[in-house]
């Protein structure tokens, strides 16, 4: 059985030739892998140390990585107060949009939905932001930017009907953190 195999394989490179033979053997790669877009948020990618910009003061961690072959990103936030959140950020190739998903059920739990795209250096998505324990719904929006030494800010707005304007809810800059950190 095992020299049929080997038959059959000798066989297949004399007619495929050794290019084609290896190509034949390696998995094509998925549209995540090989469509330009599903990269916009890559700049975000990484173990960071985030720290407020109003006062440098250290706000928690987070962690972003690639999931399902680049199809989407994983966010991990653990907060100095001991309080967490997740995301999913993934691009759809039909609507030419990327989305976040967050979840946090730390202090009275809130959940965003936002949508939105890469445009002027920046990734930006508007949504609504939902307060569990208060049951209000409220437009939200955010901006991620790198800088040039490889920082990015996140810079998170919530609207305020009262006043009928846009308030900072979160203005954060992530630096990489050190190996072994």
């Amino acid at each position: 059985m095992k020299t049929r195999a080997i038959l059959i394989a000798s066989m297949l490179a004399a007619c495929l030739g050794p290019a084609n033979m290896a190509h034949a053997q390696q998995q094509p790669k998925s549209v995540c892998q090989t469509d330009p877009a599903f990269h916009d948020f890559d700049f975000w990618l990484g173990d960071w140390r985030v720290t407020s910009r109003a006062d440098g003061s250290f706000q928690g961690t987070n962690k972003i990585s690639a999931i399902e072959n680049g199809c989407a990103l994983r966010e991990e936030w653990t907060s100095t107060n001991g309080g967490t959140g997740q995301s999913i950020n993934y691009y759809n190739p039909n609507t030419k949009k990327w989305r976040q998903v967050w979840v946090s059920a730390g202090g009275s739990g809130y959940l965003i939905d936002f949508d939105g795209g890469f445009t002027e250096g920046a990734m930006r998505l508007e949504g609504k932001i939902f307060y569990y324990k208060q049951g209000t719904t409220l437009p939200f929006r955010g901006t991620w930017s790198q800088n040039p030494d490889g920082t990015v800010r996140q810079f998170f707005e919530q609207y305020d009907p009262d006043k009928e304007e846009w308030t900072v809810w979160f203005d954060g800059l992530y630096a990489r953190q050190k190996k072994g950190k």
